[in-house]
């Protein structure tokens, strides 16, 4: 990862913080209760087959709806791949996704490619950051 934007012992402390959320978001992506709070009220989200959500509220609904249905089987992981500060209180990062479909043979296969370059922009309130986008390319 390039880490020369980097450059002083706060922007490490919220590097740290922003990896720290990134762990969160993959290890709720199944809890309705916990996810949507890691995004901002006003959050738009692009989902991998180019859904987009506008608002926590709207995310939250989408992700009940999906955890009720064969989309519940589908895991990803996310790798953080740079982190860049464009403002004390807003980076952009960019990830790479990486979808486990654990679907059963019924339910077919996904026809979307296994991986995604996934970027956050997250914005940093009252000390906490939170993701204010989130959007999602295939990469076929």
């Amino acid at each position: 990862m390039d880490t020369s934007n980097v450059t002083s012992p706060t922007d490490a402390a919220d590097e740290q913080r922003i990896r720290e959320l990134v762990a969160r978001t993959e290890k709720a992506q199944t809890d309705p209760d916990v996810l949507p709070v890691l995004h901002t009220s006003d959050l738009v989200l692009v989902n991998f087959g180019g859904r987009r959500l506008f608002g926590r509220e709207t995310f939250a609904s989408a992700m009940a709806e999906a955890l009720s249905s064969p989309l519940k089987d589908i895991r990803t992981t996310l790798e953080v791949d740079d982190i860049r500060f464009a403002t004390p209180d807003v980076a952009i990062v960019s990830l790479t996704k990486t979808v486990h479909d654990e679907r059963s043979e019924a339910e077919g296969p996904s026809e979307l490619p296994l991986t995604g370059a996934m970027t956050y922009v997250m914005t940093r309130a009252d000390g906490d950051w939170r993701i204010s986008l989130a959007q999602t390319t295939p990469i076929r």
